[in-house]
């Protein structure tokens, strides 16, 4: 089984440096350029993906639409397993708003976020029931910054601390007990311009 973790498209609050969590933001229009340069590289590539699955918040939903339409791949229901970590009041928030609110160890206060712990269980939990439902397919699974980061890190410890980049593409791959990571973050697609993209 191969699976292709894929963090949505551009967001106007992602642009502004606001939280979004679990707050349903939808894609802006630079959003949707990105999933489309995501999905004419998928087009390209040899890798066969069988279905796509997102969280159900709109802008990870949008996301895997237009892969869905652009790869000719079917969507399974949302699972609201994938969804953002929950960030509580600090939800719609920048940096500086932050840090002017609670100071600069905004992070270490209980303001309502998930744990750490409950996110990861969620996480690895959805990706056992994958791959018990769909271990000979391959799915393309679009969710969260936040969320990929801590099931990275429930996988894989500390091998992996880049920031999540909108439209980044991950892929691992399990044959029996462990997945095995073939890419990780990759924004290729999104410097590569439409004439690149269509040889």
């Amino acid at each position: 089984m191969r699976i292709g973790l894929v963090r949505h498209g551009l967001t106007d609050w992602n642009a502004a440096g606001r939280i979004q969590g679990q707050t349903d933001i939808p894609l802006n229009e630079e959003g949707r350029r990105q999933a489309e340069r995501l999905g004419r590289r998928l087009q390209s590539e040899k890798y066969h993906w069988d279905y796509i699955v997102t969280s159900g918040l709109s802008r990870a939903q949008e996301t895997g639409e237009i892969l869905s339409q652009m790869l000719q791949v079917p969507m399974l229901e949302p699972d609201a397993r994938l969804k953002e970590r929950g960030f509580g009041q600090v939800e719609g928030l920048t940096s500086d708003e932050r840090v002017a609110r609670w100071g600069e160890s905004w992070d270490t206060l209980d303001l309502g976020q998930e744990n750490i712990a409950d996110i990861q269980v969620r996480a690895v939990a959805f990706l056992e029931d994958l791959w018990s439902s769909h271990s000979q397919e391959n799915v393309l699974i679009v969710t969260h910054g936040a969320f990929l980061a801590n099931l990275l890190t429930a996988l894989f410890q500390d091998k992996y601390k880049e920031r999540i980049g909108n439209l980044s593409l991950t892929i691992l791959e399990k044959e029996r007990e462990d997945w095995i990571p073939l890419l990780y973050n990759c924004t290729q697609h999104l410097s590569m311009d439409t004439a690149e993209q269509s040889e």
